[in-house]
């Protein structure tokens, strides 16, 4: 038996998670193994909450995620609740590792699916703009996204051409309100870019991701890069920052990785502030020269999305990862 549980709203998460519950008496206790997806840090937290009923007799499997080269101090406090270690990739394991003990850290990757399936437009329509998507949720620290260099690559790429258009579709932009003064600033009243900072719902997200013929991700680190993986899954290529956990998926035969210089890790939001650790700088202008060819290359353009879909059908299935879940607990 698999069952989800849901204690967000004692982390104080957003409640955007559907598929459990909260705690509560019939949560099953005894022996079996729980799969908690909380960060070091918290994971005290989350067995208080959770209750000595439920966690007695658990193997218990830490799922953690961090974007920096190193976790900080406060990581440790986390590993002496836990059997065994799961990561999204191998940059987060690297991170992990050193604090580990002797506990197994595993890359386990998220299985990536979409609620319902709609097959894009292969072709531009009469008068539809070549149109490219930056999507991003401002709560997860704007300068770790840097959808100001997607914008800049799009308007060194296309300037104010109105046969292309670049969304830029951002949520809780309260989190950090100078985020929305800076990417307006970067737009420039350009009319070929257009700012979406509300939530949107699932179909609309699907309707959003139709209208795109490629995603672009200058980010500055990814602890897995989930919104590249669901870019991949519905057949859109991908450019994206060739750093951190995206590595291990996003190749030159699936989508466009973009060169990089690291940089000192600043962030006004503070959750990757650490100056003695390195994130990742994008190389706008390769990012541009890729946006034109695939403007100018639609046969590129759709072998690309073709070989995403296919990655990211073969490795992110919900098959695929119970496989990988029953082999490593030798289930």
């Amino acid at each position: 038996m698999c069952e989800g549980v849901d204690i967000g709203s004692t982390l104080m998460q957003p409640e955007d998670y559907d598929e459990g519950r909260e705690v509560r008496a019939q949560t099953p206790e005894g022996p079996g193994t729980l799969l908690l997806h909380v960060n070091s840090p918290l994971l005290p937290l989350a067995m208080l909450r959770l209750g000595r009923r439920v966690i007695q007799d658990k193997y218990i499997v830490g799922c953690w995620a961090w974007e920096l080269p190193s976790v900080p101090a406060d990581w440790r406090q986390g590993v002496a609740f836990v059997h065994e270690i799961w990561v999204p990739s191998s940059f987060v394991a690297a991170a992990v590792i050193s604090i580990a003990g002797d506990r197994p850290v595993r890359v386990v990757p998220y299985s990536v699916s979409l609620r319902r399936w709609q097959a894009r437009r292969t072709a531009h329509g009469a008068g539809r703009p070549f149109t490219v998507l930056t999507i991003f949720n401002m709560a997860s620290s704007f300068a770790r996204k840097n959808p100001l260099a997607a914008i800049a690559a799009f308007r060194s790429a296309f300037g104010d051409d109105p046969a292309t258009r670049l969304v830029v579709k951002t949520s809780n932009t309260s989190a950090f309100p100078s985020g929305i003064t800076a990417i307006r600033d970067a737009m420039r009243k350009a009319h070929n870019i257009d700012l979406i900072d509300r939530t949107m719902s699932a179909t609309e997200i699907d309707e959003l991701y139709q209208e795109c013929d490629v995603v672009i991700s200058l980010h500055r680190s990814e602890g897995f890069g989930l919104t590249i993986a669901e870019a991949m899954l519905r057949g859109l290529p991908v450019l994206a920052t060739n750093w951190s956990g995206n590595v291990d998926f996003l190749t030159p035969d699936n989508g466009m990785p973009i060169p990089y210089q690291l940089v000192p890790a600043e962030d006004p939001q503070g959750t990757y502030n650490f100056a003695d650790m390195s994130w990742a700088e994008a190389d706008v202008e390769t990012a541009a020269a890729a946006l034109r060819r695939l403007r100018q290359d639609p046969e590129l353009t759709r072998r690309l999305g073709q070989a995403g879909a296919a990655y990211a059908a073969r490795q992110w299935s919900a098959r695929g990862y119970a496989e990988t879940v029953r082999r490593h607990l030798g289930l």
